[in-house]
């Protein structure tokens, strides 16, 4: 692994969290994006190498939505950058992780991304990035 990626964030609203994350950090958020296929809208902050994403669901079956409910707004999960997702994800999976998918999928910031149980990292969820080449 080569550097956290991101923090992710599971919020409520995000046009207010934006307003809040922008006053806390002192600086605007540089992208917003929908990924339908996960039902969220995200924006990310640049904080030095690492990012801030916050997560707002836009369906009330998607991931965030049920994160939210169980247990309200707060972290959701850390991102870490990796060179090559597929050997990362192997890697892992040999060692007694649980990965969640068996295939890196798109996700938001032009990465691939590949999440693991977090009944396998202490309850944790980890999610892998890997920028898209273009």
């Amino acid at each position: 692994m080569l550097k956290v990626e991101h923090i992710g964030i599971a919020v409520k609203d995000l046009s207010k969290s934006n307003n809040l994350f922008s006053k806390l950090l002192g600086k605007e958020h540089y992208k917003m994006e929908e990924v339908v296929s996960e039902g969220v809208n995200t924006s990310f902050f640049q904080i030095g190498e690492s990012k801030i994403e916050l997560l707002e669901a836009t369906k009330e079956d998607s991931p965030i939505a049920k994160f939210i409910n169980k247990k309200g707004e707060g972290i959701h999960h850390i991102a870490y950058d990796v060179a090559d997702i597929h050997l990362e994800m192997k890697r892992l999976q040999n060692e007694g992780f649980v990965l969640l998918n068996e295939a890196p999928k798109k996700g938001a910031d032009n990465k691939l991304v590949c999440f693991l149980h977090p009944k396998s990292t202490n309850g944790i969820l980890v999610e892998l990035c890997q920028e898209i080449e273009n």
